[in-house]
């Protein structure tokens, strides 16, 4: 028997060596996947796929809502002229509809319904009318029972109860399949590159907030503080001193940075406006 021919059985003995494994727990399960994967038996992306339903498994509503304090929510009573601004800045595609607070939820909006408001009179509009009917679950719901549910009764937003029955967060199906795959980014999202900063202009910037300090400092001639902090998202938090959201901006050294993209946990890009001084040829 020849090399390619010990190499070609070794290859199939191994395989089905693989095939015939039976982990006795997850972090065993876990390992062994991790090591077919650096066979090229199945791709990391896969294999990064396989670890968040594994992860998802073990984790409840309450470990991935949007809470209370974030939630965006519109006023049964509210005029559209004063819902519309707030759906528009937001980008948000559902909204709960509450009466006096957020304890007093009556339904979802779908924001796509709304435009058959567009160039309607204010008196035919009246938000009760097109609400749809809210989903309550409580924080200690697995979110693979919850993701199945959602499948089920296609529905892609669930309000969140505590044990008084007061509304703590808010959950979508985005937020639970981003566990699985990683984030969902749309159309209006930067796009992933090699590169950390885009040049819009002389004077602005699209950053993404993984940039290191280090090179954006190199690149501007600036010196934000390097020691503290590793990216410049993580220094534009710390500035802000709570999570912003998008459209919202801060002044640094005489620097504009304007929250592109943000989620739940981080800032995700940035744009940049430089003061005429720092203004790059």
């Amino acid at each position: 028997m020849n090399n390619e021919e010990d190499q070609s059985n070794k290859s199939w003995l191994e395989k089905l060596g693989h095939a015939i494994f039976r982990p006795k727990n997850r972090k065993e399960l876990l390992a062994w996947l991790e090591d077919i994967a650096k066979e090229d038996l199945i791709d990391h992306a896969a294999l990064a796929m396989i670890k968040g339903v594994i992860e998802v498994y073990d984790m409840q509503v309450r470990d991935i809502m949007v809470p209370r304090s974030q939630m965006i929510v519109l006023s049964a009573g509210a005029p559209l002229k004063d819902i519309l601004p707030i759906v528009i800045s937001s980008a948000h595609s559902r909204f709960p509809v509450i009466k006096e607070n957020k304890d007093e939820i009556i339904g979802v909006l779908l924001a796509k319904d709304l435009l058959k408001y567009a160039f309607s009179q204010e008196k035919d509009f009246d938000i009760k009318n097109i609400i749809r009917p809210v989903i309550f679950i409580p924080e200690s719901k697995r979110l693979n029972i919850l993701l199945e549910e959602f499948q089920l009764n296609r529905n892609h937003m669930a309000v969140v109860l505590d044990e008084y029955g007061a509304a703590s967060g808010v959950l979508t199906i985005e937020d639970v399949l981003e566990e699985i795959v990683g984030d969902i980014e749309d159309e209006y999202d930067v796009g992933e590159t090699e590169k950390n900063i885009y040049k819009i202009s002389q004077k602005q910037f699209t950053l993404k907030a993984l940039t290191p300090i280090e090179d954006f400092n190199v690149f501007f001639g600036t010196h934000l503080d390097e020691e503290t902090f590793d990216t410049i998202g993580g220094l534009v938090t710390q500035q802000f001193e709570h999570l912003p959201k998008r459209g919202e901006s801060i002044v640094i050294d005489k620097m504009i940075f304007k929250v592109l993209q943000a989620d739940k946990r981080r800032i995700r890009s940035l744009q940049l406006t430089l003061p005429e001084k720092l203004e790059k040829k």
